[in-house]
């Protein structure tokens, strides 16, 4: 399966996502490559402190962006079981062309008004999408969400309703757990001391998003 991670605004924790992603479905026991199509690279600096720091990444890692996303993940993907593309922080020639291979696009959300917001803008472009890649299915995601408060649950139905983008009820809560991982080149599924609410969100979401 190839599925992107993919959003026009920055900051909603798209990378860290990404990359779990791809950690996970390795700790399942799939050949996983990893597509770095985002301008920042940053699961590309993560690879290469994994790498450091474990000695092997476990995964396969490309850097790519334009056109070349498309072409190149075409050419690639009957090599892998599964690939994860990081692509976005804004609208980009990498983004739209990932969408067009994508046989699945999460979009994830911070639960805050501004991010919601872009819940119309990435339904365009998936729309567009669609155009050339028919199968294409678009989940919004809520993730870095709040302990308490009625902000996830006020996201959550802003985020429903749209005939683009399906909500997917598996949200990732805002747990450090994730960059403490991060700093040592691994997935919070790979910590030796597990955070077990960190870890059952992401399974449970990368199950949701991988047979929805």
């Amino acid at each position: 399966m190839i599925l992107a991670v993919a959003q026009t605004k920055g900051g909603v924790g798209k990378t860290t996502l990404a990359v779990n992603i791809a950690i996970e479905r390795l700790r399942l026991g799939h050949d996983v490559l990893l597509v770095d199509a985002d301008d920042q690279r940053t699961a590309s600096d993560f690879t290469a402190l994994r790498q450091d720091l474990t000695g092997s990444t476990g995964y396969t890692a490309i850097e790519l962006s334009g056109a070349a996303v498309r072409a190149q993940v075409l050419k690639l993907a009957p090599k892998y079981d599964d690939v994860v593309i990081d692509v976005g922080g804004r609208d980009t020639a990498s983004l739209r062309a990932a969408l067009t291979v994508a046989d699945v696009v999460l979009a994830p959300f911070m639960p805050r008004t501004f991010d919601v917001w872009t819940l119309g803008k990435m339904a365009e472009l998936v729309a567009e999408a669609r155009i050339y890649n028919e199968g294409l299915r678009a989940y919004a995601v809520l993730n870095l969400c709040d302990p308490m408060g009625g902000d996830n649950m006020a996201a959550a139905e802003a985020l429903k309703g749209n005939p683009e983008i399906l909500y997917l009820n598996a949200p990732v809560g805002r747990r450090k757990a994730f960059p403490n991982a991060a700093a040592v080149g691994k997935g919070v599924v790979e910590m030796e001391r597990r955070d077990s609410k960190a870890c059952g969100e992401l399974s449970y979401l990368v199950a949701k998003a991988f047979t929805a």
